[in-house]
């Protein structure tokens, strides 16, 4: 079964609300960490195939950090957000005033991984709480899986299951600004949701939103 079929621009709408209620989480315990005003926002969301993911992520043989995370309970599925190694790097010097920290090749700085690895902490968990909130669904985050390598090494990790019955997942935008200067962060993320199949419609049902709709 392609579930994809039945996805509706309004079905998007309401994950683009969840994301965009997720940022607002996200971005105050940014702020706490950054000790400045971090504004966050979800701009798109859409149905991509993963050919178009790869592309998302620089092509499948472009090294990039990613954060993973399973989540458990009522609607299982799996989650990631890749960054460019650069972008990374210049969000881990916002974090920790140290800007030696790279990513471009092992070994990586440990105070480096901490540090997005408590990124990814924040961001999946504030999106995955909207999420249950919005839904009434439990649903429980693994211990979150920072890697660096490929993108299509990475992602195929997680696909392998999914992918024998669909070819597509649903991606999140995200930006980074400061609030008060309006500097760019350069921070511009792709969550990649893979729900379970039977998850999606799990997930519209406990939203009220008709499968047809």
């Amino acid at each position: 079964m392609n579930y994809t079929n039945s996805i509706t621009s309004m079905h998007l709408d309401v994950l683009r609300e969840i994301g965009n209620i997720g940022a607002g989480h996200a971005a105050t315990a940014l702020s706490k960490l950054l000790n400045r005003k971090v504004d966050m926002k979800v701009p798109d969301v859409r149905i991509v195939s993963f050919d178009e993911m790869m592309e998302l992520a620089g092509g499948d043989e472009n090294i990039v950090v990613s954060v993973f995370l399973r989540i458990e309970g009522d609607a299982p599925g799996n989650m990631f957000f890749l960054l460019p190694t650069e972008q990374a790097a210049a969000f881990v010097h916002q974090l920790t005033g140290d800007d030696t920290i790279t990513f471009d090749e092992p070994p990586y700085s440990e105070m480096g991984l901490s540090a997005m690895q408590e990124v990814g902490n924040i961001l999946s968990g504030s999106y995955l709480s909207s999420l249950a909130n919005f839904t009434n669904l439990t649903l429980a985050p693994s211990v979150p899986a920072l890697s660096i390598d490929m993108a299509g090494a990475i992602v195929s990790y997680g696909l392998i299951e999914l992918s024998q019955k669909s070819d597509y997942a649903i991606v999140i935008d995200t930006s980074f600004k400061d609030a008060e200067s309006g500097f760019d962060f350069g921070f511009n993320g792709h969550f990649f949701l893979l729900p379970d199949p039977d998850s999606f419609e799990t997930i519209f049902r406990s939203l009220g939103v008709p499968q047809n709709g």
